[in-house]
């Protein structure tokens, strides 16, 4: 009886106040909303579950934007079928060059692609200028980490929500900082309701580090003959990270040691060829690859989500730190612990390891270590065989200092070279 007196109890609080449709109580959605809401964003009934039109999308953003109160260029006018409430909005977005006013569909459900060309202008990427095409909005924003998830069809409000609020911590093109800290400066909310919601802290949790910087990360697959590339049978699986937007990667020299080819697969699911090896050091256990950025089926990225080296002088033991790789080849995934030791003499190492208790396996070498700022500080590349918890990473020191613009050679001439070697 108790139990059901306490149930009924916690069901009239929660109907106390404006609340979205039980069906949509908990979730994603509704985490995104609240945040949204403390912010001024989102305002009213919530209605998760249904569909997000081209008007909502447009006053969401302007409010995303800082721009409220709406202040259009003088001439800019909504759409025909705008409602009255929504016009100055939908105007403003207009004539910023966010929303194309002869694409607005006001009273239609927002497609991905439309949603997402909107989101990326507002930014600061322009379509015009070449940054993105508008059938490949949705994949764009992903491989940038402006939104975590793949995006596709008609969005439901609540999945504008976690878009929106995903892109409150998206550094703005101009480096002028984040959404966020944008808002702030622009009076459209205070410093402390930011800093409440986590917005201004530099330091990541594990699941904003795998939410901003998975999409710099790939699995790779190493091919012994281009026979094996054809047939689609690796020889092996192996991680990396893109450290440029033009496709400069880091991996482990043992992840492509002997390979004739190698493929990445990014989180949102293409394919990418290795074009060359542009520096490699086998004592070191480094590499530095080029990626294409025409990936197997022809297409063509304009740009790749990339990682910053910050390397180790300033990381000690009890740091936290997170591991984003492709453990097992079963697809990229993170875990996360601390530094056990910063700089470790290791047999077999030139130089010394980051000995961490971020979990890795086989298929993690080349992954990326983490700083609680996103910031890699090693390569993630081993472990000792019978420790517990006892996980290498080799220091991302060397490479901050070289130039990397050599051609390189191809992996089958790596491997040519370093066979003559033995």
């Amino acid at each position: 009886m108790k139990k059901h007196i306490c149930a009924l109890l916690c069901a009239l609080l929660l109907l106390g106040g404006t609340v979205p449709a039980a069906s949509a109580l908990e979730g994603e959605s509704l985490r995104a909303a609240d945040t949204l809401a403390a912010l001024g964003i989102v305002r009213g009934d919530y209605a998760l579950d249904t569909p997000a039109t081209y008007t909502h999308a447009a006053v969401l953003l302007v409010r995303l934007a800082g721009a409220e109160p709406a202040e259009p260029t003088p001439g800019t006018d909504a759409p025909a079928g705008t409602p009255d409430w929504a016009r100055p909005s939908v105007a403003c977005a207009i004539s910023r060059g966010w929303v194309d006013a002869e694409d607005f569909r006001p009273g239609e459900a927002v497609t991905a692609t439309a949603w997402c060309s909107m989101l990326l202008r507002m930014v600061g990427y322009s379509d015009k200028n070449g940054d993105f095409s508008i059938a490949g909005a949705p994949v764009f924003a992903q491989h940038i980490g402006l939104i975590s998830q793949s995006c596709v069809g008609l969005l439901t409000r609540g999945q504008l929500f976690q878009q929106l609020r995903d892109a409150l911590t998206f550094p703005l093109r101009d480096g002028s900082g984040t959404v966020a800290e944008h808002l702030v400066r622009s009076g459209a909310c205070t410093q402390a309701t930011a800093g409440a919601l986590g917005l201004l802290s530099r330091e990541l949790t594990a699941r904003q580090a795998a939410d901003r910087h998975m999409a710099a990360v790939f699995a790779l697959w190493a091919y012994d003959t281009e026979e094996d590339l054809r047939k689609g049978d690796p020889s092996g699986s192996a991680s990396g990270f893109f450290i440029s937007s033009d496709g400069l990667a880091v991996t482990n020299y043992h992840s492509i040691q002997g390979a004739s080819h190698a493929t990445v697969t990014l989180s949102s699911g293409e394919c990418y060829p290795v074009e060359s090896v542009v520096y490699y050091a086998p004592k070191l256990d480094l590499a530095v690859l080029r990626v294409s950025r025409t990936d197997v089926d022809g297409h063509v990225v304009p740009a790749f989500s990339c990682l910053e080296l910050a390397g180790t002088p300033d990381v000690r033991a009890g740091d936290t730190v997170y591991a984003l790789g492709n453990p097992l080849g079963l697809g990229l995934s993170v875990s996360s612990g601390v530094v056990s030791a910063p700089s470790r003499e290791v047999s077999g190492y030139a130089l010394p390891c980051v000995v961490n208790t971020a979990d890795i396996s086989k298929g993690s070498s080349g992954g990326a270590l983490l700083n609680v700022y996103g910031h890699v500080i090693g390569v993630t590349s081993g472990a000792f065989a019978n420790g517990n918890g006892m996980y290498l990473a080799v220091p991302v020191d060397p490479l901050i200092v070289l130039n990397f613009s050599d051609p390189g050679m191809s992996l089958a001439e790596v491997a040519r070279l370093e066979k003559s070697k033995n």
